[in-house]
């Protein structure tokens, strides 16, 4: 696996420049048209890495992407639905992909992607923002706000903190969300978009992370900040 982060274009520069002073070459994710300002630009909105070597993307990033990925030998899909503004249209592709199952709202998973998917258990939810929703801490192990998820995964046996929801920026939206606001950028590094000590539910994230041994990266100080997830490539 790379050192290859994608992230929102419009990434602080603060944030920005600690990733790469820790190492990381960041690729700016451009906005895509089709959906809403507020998460135009979001990774998991526009792309879903099915596994190392396999991506699943919007047409409308594509062209701006594809000569990086492919130099990363990736194999590279187009969505066979375009994302949209309107919910449920814009979440074909806000999916979570763990080592041993697949999570969406499989009513609204792009096709292209089902095809994609190999050899995992699918575990269908109702919250078609799932990536969002979602932040990954292990294999076996994530965080979330959403009740639902927390209910699904626990019956798969993996281990959830479920937090309260609010308290993280989404300049447009009320709130944004904890899988938004991050990124599992190493096995043992989780990036925030933020600090945790600036979160109401900061030192329930620093615990469960502490039993997983992984480590907290903040990006800058400050509130926690929706940016749509840190993906590794």
């Amino acid at each position: 696996m790379s050192n290859t982060l994608l992230v929102d274009e419009r990434i602080d520069k603060t944030e920005r420049h600690t990733l790469e002073l820790n190492g990381y070459e960041v690729i700016l994710c451009p906005i895509n048209n089709n959906l809403y300002s507020a998460v135009s630009a979001h990774p998991d909105m526009s792309i879903h890495v099915v596994s190392e070597k396999i991506i699943v993307a919007s047409k409308n990033i594509y062209p701006i992407l594809s000569d990086k990925l492919i130099s990363m030998d990736y194999a590279l899909h187009l969505c066979k639905n375009e994302p949209s503004l309107v919910y449920p249209n814009n979440i074909g592709l806000n999916a979570v992909s763990l080592k041993n199952y697949f999570i969406h709202n499989i009513n609204h998973t792009d096709e292209i992607l089902l095809e994609m998917i190999e050899n995992k258990k699918i575990i269908n939810i109702k919250q078609g923002y799932t990536k969002c929703s979602i932040a990954i801490v292990g294999d076996n192990s994530v965080i979330t706000s959403d009740k639902g998820i927390e209910k699904a995964l626990r019956k798969e046996g993996i281990d959830v903190l479920l937090l309260p929801g609010g308290d993280i920026e989404l300049p447009g939206l009320k709130y944004g969300f904890i899988g938004g606001a991050s990124g599992l950028i190493e096995k043992d590094i989780m990036a925030f978009y933020g600090d945790l000590n600036y979160y109401e539910y900061g030192y329930e994230v620093l615990e469960f992370l502490k039993k997983y041994k992984v480590k907290p990266l903040y990006l800058r100080k400050g509130r926690l900040y929706d940016r749509g997830s840190i993906i590794r490539l």
